[in-house]
């Protein structure tokens, strides 16, 4: 959901925002990469991944009213994503 509601994270933003280990995090990236849910982009170290915009319609819309209906179980973890904005860990 926070990926795609920010339209394109990196693993260290999601690593703060979710509070969870980076080995967790990649893994679960990973999968959803796999089943073509996610796309992702090096860019030096960095990789940034973002929703596949090749989606079906339906599944776009899932992911819409997702994130429109669990805006209160996210705010904890969009709090966190923005400090670590913040901090620039993917600059």
């Amino acid at each position: 959901m926070l990926i795609y509601l920010e339209k394109e994270l990196c693993v260290c933003d999601l690593i703060t925002a979710l509070e969870l280990s980076q080995p967790k995090v990649s893994r679960h990236l990973a999968d959803l990469r796999k089943c073509h849910i996610l796309l992702d982009e090096r860019r030096g170290k960095w990789v940034y991944y973002s929703v596949n915009p090749k989606l079906p319609e339906w599944a776009m819309k899932v992911l819409e009213l997702t994130a429109h209906n669990t805006e209160a179980y996210l705010n904890e973890h969009i709090t966190n994503l923005n400090m670590a904005k913040q901090s620039e860990c993917c600059s």
